[in-house]
């Protein structure tokens, strides 16, 4: 008589049972699961009272089903990036979810008991968004907001394939795990506003026809513009830009051409190049420049300064210095000067 095969049972790890924390210097807090269950651990980093990265891995060697519940006591919406692997999420009520590497994942609750499940020997890694009730109702309106947020039970809002502009802002945001919270955390922000921007444009997107400039518009208009002042030396995007003021992108767009008759892009690069001159006069060489104008790489900069004003960088910083050793005298008349 063949012996029966039993097979293994997933281990089930309920939330009674301790899990190792520990807070990282860079600002993140890392909990982990026991060594015994494989590499399984989150990481958390709290940007604002209602606004959490969380980043997490699970490789278990066994079948794992790990018992949640969500710590916040009120609406939320979760924005989740597979970046590795499959997991699903059984709530107590039978509501389930599906997170897989490719794809974005949103959902909206308030409240929920449920349950992770993990397969053995396989790597899960996901990138999450927590966007409270009034961080969205600050960009959204407490209307849209409500609406898009339900009435608390666990809602799948979307699920579709990550873009690439989520992909590269998911990776900047991985890059700055081990950064130090001085340094990264405005980076940080700057990433999670334009991932978030991005989602709530595809779940709500705007009425052209309905689209009319307030005074209180204007004034984030005009938000915008200083802005790009105070960041241009920082990766800005329109994503960013729009959730940092609260204004969807087609209204931004169109805000830029009624109050500035112009784009953000082009105001963007017409205020980086100007400032770009004055550092060049001021003796600042031009890798030094590149940086402090937002660009990481000087000969992208360099390119970009030669078309806009018809003249090279070095052309600048070396008629500062011709004429700091007294070689160069007064100015051309045919030099370029920023207007």
């Amino acid at each position: 008589m063949a012996a029966v095969q039993r097979i293994p049972q997933p281990h089930r790890l309920a939330m009674s049972q301790p899990r190792l924390i520990r807070r990282e210097t860079s600002g993140w807090e890392r909990q982990q699961l026991p060594e015994e269950l494989g590499e399984c651990y989150s990481e958390r980093f709290v940007l604002d009272h209602d606004l959490v990265v969380v980043r997490s891995r699970y490789h278990p060697i066994r079948d794992l089903i790990e018992e949640t519940v969500n710590p916040h006591d009120r609406h939320m919406l979760v924005i989740t990036l597979g970046l590795q692997g499959q997991s699903g999420y059984k709530a107590r009520n039978g509501d389930t979810l599906c997170f897989r590497g490719g794809f974005t994942t949103v959902t909206a609750f308030h409240g929920s008991q449920g349950e992770r499940c993990y397969e053995a020997g396989t790597t899960v890694s996901q990138l999450r968004l927590l966007v409270g009730e009034n961080t969205l109702a600050r960009y959204l309106g407490m209307e849209r907001a409500g609406a898009l947020l339900g009435t608390g039970h666990i809602r799948q809002l979307a699920f579709r394939k990550t873009s690439g502009a989520s992909s590269a802002h998911a990776g900047a945001l991985l890059r700055y795990l081990n950064e130090p919270q001085r340094i990264a955390a405005l980076d940080m922000h700057i990433h999670t506003l334009s991932l978030l921007s991005e989602q709530l444009k595809l779940l709500s997107p705007p009425d052209p026809a309905a689209l009319q400039f307030s005074a209180h518009d204007i004034e984030k208009l005009e938000r915008v513009r200083d802005l790009m002042l105070e960041q241009i030396d920082q990766p800005l995007t329109i994503a960013y830009l729009c959730a940092a003021v609260g204004l969807n992108e087609f209204k931004l767009k169109e805000g830029f051409h009624y109050r500035f008759n112009t784009t953000p892009h082009r105001m963007l690069h017409e205020m980086r190049m100007r400032k770009a001159y004055v550092l060049l006069e001021s003796g600042y060489q031009v890798a030094q420049v590149a940086y402090r104008v937002g660009y990481r790489y000087p000969n992208n900069f360099s390119a970009a300064f030669s078309t806009f004003f018809g003249q090279a960088p070095k052309s600048v910083f070396g008629a500062h210095r011709s004429k700091k050793s007294g070689l160069g005298g007064e100015a051309s008349e045919c030099e370029v000067r920023p207007s």
